[in-house]
């Protein structure tokens, strides 16, 4: 079965209970389609709602624990009950020695890498720093409403391509405008094993219906 990582950024709508209510539509979701559905809470809110659902960090510092305020550690994301991280999102990006630094911290707590790429050579990059999930991600079309798969179908095919070459264990995901079932499944058939999206379930009327098509598409 695919992989669906929501990101619920800091909406309004998905902080503290509206992050609770989505954790508990994906388990609903997840259970019903057997998608592995994975979300991005604030790091506030990562202790609430991981004993519901996969949780993840939305962006780690990468630096030990010590003196660093502001700074959210992989430790603390661990010790909240994350299971990883997001990291070089386009609204997070990060130096390529720092994502490398991040991959390994993570890696040392026993945790997960998620890694944006903005295109193809981005990834590639990335790719060798070994991560475990590596999404392809135009920055040009997160939010749109437009997806990746059906607009620049050639970056996804592309992307799944070299990066298996360069590391076969790497999961590749697909982002950027995936607004339902139908973009997911064009992903999956492109070779992505799974999708990273936001907006198309947090800002949706139903967010239910719209997880639930989405994920029916990586079924």
């Amino acid at each position: 079965m695919g992989v669906l990582v929501l990101n619920l950024k800091a909406y309004k709508e998905t902080i503290a209970e509206g992050a609770e209510s989505i954790a508990k539509i994906a388990k609903e979701v997840s259970q019903q389609t057997g998608v592995r559905i994975i979300l991005a809470p604030q790091a506030t809110d990562i202790h609430r709602i991981s004993s519901i659902v996969e949780t993840i960090a939305q962006h780690i510092d990468p630096i030990d624990p010590g003196k660093g305020t502001g700074a959210l550690l992989a430790d603390a994301v661990l010790k909240a009950g994350g299971i990883g991280s997001i990291l070089n999102h386009a609204e997070k990006k990060m130096d390529f020695d720092q994502i490398g630094v991040a991959i390994a911290k993570l890696r040392e707590l026993g945790m997960k890498s998620f890694v944006c790429a903005s295109n193809l050579d981005e990834a590639k990059k990335i790719a060798f720093l070994g991560p475990d999930f590596l999404a392809i991600e135009p920055p040009e079309l997160i939010g749109s409403g437009v997806s990746v798969s059906t607009a620049k179908p050639e970056i996804v095919s592309g992307a799944a391509t070299a990066i298996t070459q360069i590391n076969k264990r790497i999961i590749v995901l697909c982002g950027a405008g995936i607004s339902n079932g139908a973009d997911a499944k064009k992903a999956k058939e492109l070779g992505a094993k799974g999708v990273l999206l936001a907006s198309a379930v947090t800002k949706a009327k139903d967010p239910k219906a719209a997880l639930l098509d989405i994920a029916k598409g990586l079924v």
